[in-house]
């Protein structure tokens, strides 16, 4: 790699969609536990 090279991070919007992925996907699995659990304790 040469020192004239662009970095390698990606640009900003790009990161700020994939830190709201990670998000909604914690969410989602979440979300998923607890309907388990309410489905199981009928």
């Amino acid at each position: 790699m040469l020192w004239s090279d662009p970095p390698d991070e990606p640009p900003e919007e790009l990161r700020d969609a994939q830190a709201k992925l990670r998000r909604l996907g914690i969410v989602v699995a979440t979300a998923a536990v607890v309907l388990m659990f309410l489905v199981v304790g009928r």
